[in-house]
Formats: structure tokens, sequence, C-alpha cells
């Protein structure tokens, strides 16, 4: 069988039916694809569920994939006063997973949407299998990733992130989103049609990513080593060989911090990793969201 190009597995999510659950902080847009056990999947920032877009045609004939905007991101609705912090996110995330009736699911997070899956799951009885995918680790943050989270503090900072976003050369920067993939090419095109633009160009969205960043409380980093003891369900670790914002030594030593779980590298790939490698990633976590359901 031919591998679907990038076009084909944008068109994927393209295509699929939208609507919206009403969440706290507004209303979440909704998307399901594919058939088989329940995998709801959560997106970090500055992205929206299409940033699994890719994974889509590796995944859709094995599980059936629950993608999901949280408040301020992707085709959400949310009003001005809405709360859009990290934990505001995690009340989301659990809500959603109410109002799909799931008896059994497994979550897929990417960057803070791994953060936010963790805290959203951890000790919900029908949680079968955790994937994560380059998100927040145990131990002290990162250099880059702690320099990223106090520039996001700055006065000013959403006028600074319009402008990055909307300069190619500025924004490929390794103190912007030169980190994110290999091959900075990728951060134009469908990555800036689909996050970086709707940012840029409306003050509502940029408002929203601003109050995102802003919000991050490291205490919720703090709390995964706790979190992580408490995860009773398999967890598939899947990282970029090359992430500089959450580094695979430091995922290779968090494995163990989990009473159950494994670590697939990818190489050549960087905090993208889904969207670099979205054949290999798929593979890696594909064993344990349907390994579990049986």
């Amino acid at each position: 069988m031919t591998a679907p190009t990038p076009a084909e597995a944008s068109q994927l999510f393209r295509d699929a039916p939208l609507r919206h659950l009403p969440v706290s902080g507004g209303e979440a847009a909704y998307r399901r694809i594919g058939h088989g056990p329940d995998v709801l999947f959560v997106h970090g920032w500055p992205v929206s569920s299409a940033t699994f877009r890719q994974l889509l045609p590796h995944l859709a004939d094995h599980v059936t994939c629950h993608l999901v905007d949280l408040p301020g991101a992707g085709s959400s609705r949310f009003p001005a006063a809405a709360d859009l912090s990290i934990g505001g996110h995690v009340t989301a995330v659990r809500e959603v997973v109410d109002q799909l009736g799931f008896t059994s699911y497994a979550a897929v997070g990417h960057d803070s949407g791994g953060l936010i899956a963790r805290h959203a799951t951890t000790g919900d009885p029908r949680l079968r299998a955790l994937g994560l995918v380059d998100t927040e680790q145990t131990g002290p943050l990162s250099p880059l990733f702690r320099a990223f989270l106090a520039s996001g503090r700055l006065p000013g900072v959403g006028g600074v992130l319009r402008r990055l976003f909307g300069a190619h050369r500025l924004r490929r920067s390794p103190l912007v989103l030169g980190g994110a993939f290999t091959d900075p090419a990728l951060l134009d095109g469908e990555f800036d049609e689909f996050f970086l633009a709707p940012i840029r160009d409306d003050p509502a969205r940029l408002a929203a990513a601003v109050a995102v960043l802003r919000s991050f409380d490291t205490q919720m980093v703090r709390d995964l080593d706790r979190l992580h003891r408490d995860t009773t369900v398999p967890v598939a670790l899947v990282w970029g060989e090359d992430d500089p914002f959450f580094p695979a030594s430091r995922a290779r030593a968090m494995v163990d911090t989990f009473p159950d779980a494994t670590l697939h590298v990818v190489p050549g790939a960087r905090l993208f990793a889904h969207e670099e490698k979205p054949a290999d990633v798929a593979a890696a976590l594909l064993p344990v969201l349907t390994a579990a359901a049986v």
C-alpha cells in the first residue's frame, strides 16, 4: 500500500465532521475519525488537535481517534473571560471524557497536552493506556524550556508573538520555534496555516495563546513524580531524538518513574516528532493503545 501523502493525511482531518462540546472555558471543538478502541488526543501550545493530522492514516484503521481543540485553540469557541489556564484545560479534558461516555479509553498527549492529560486522567478507572509524545518531564526544567516560560511573562509578549509568528526567519530562532522541527521549513505551510496564522491574525486567539502561556504553573511539573507513581496503566513514551525542549536523555531517565512504561526514541525528529515522523510515532504508540484494549 502506498503511504499517504502529507496533503492526504491533512485532508482526512479537514473532512472530519466538526461539532462542539460545552466545557469549562467555552466549547471544545471535536472530531472523530477511525474505528476501534477509543483514544483521546490532547494537544499542547500553541497548536490544536490538527497537530495529530499526520498520524491519522496510520491509526484510523486500528483505533477511534477523538480529537479535541481545547478552549482558545483551533476551532474552539470561548468567551473573553474564559479560564484558559493549564488547570482550566485539565478540567475541560475531564468534562470531554465524561460527555463522550467512555467506559474504556486511552489518552495521547503531546507537549503541554501530555502534562494536561496526566493531570486529567491519573486515577480514572476508565483509562486503559497512556501515550506521551515529547512532553514535560520529571526533575528540573531544561534551560531552553525555562527561558521560554520566562519570556511568556514579559510585558508586551502578545505583540512580540504576533511579530515572531509572522516573520519566517525570526520564528526559526532556537529561542522561538527553531527547536520544533529538524527541517525548519516545516514551520511554514500547514503549520503556519493551522497554528501560527490564527494567533497572528485574530486578536482573540492571540490573547488566548498569551493567557495559556502566562498561566503555566511549574508546580504541575513538580507534581509529575507523584502522578507517575500513581499511573497504573501501561505508558508509551515516544520522543524525538533531538528535542531541545524536553531532551531524550531525560525521557530515558523518566521511564522508571512509571510502574509500567516503555520508551521509543525517533531518530531525525525534534519536539514535533509526530509531525516529522508520523509512521514511526504511530508504530510506537499502537502496541500499547491496542493491546491494553484486548
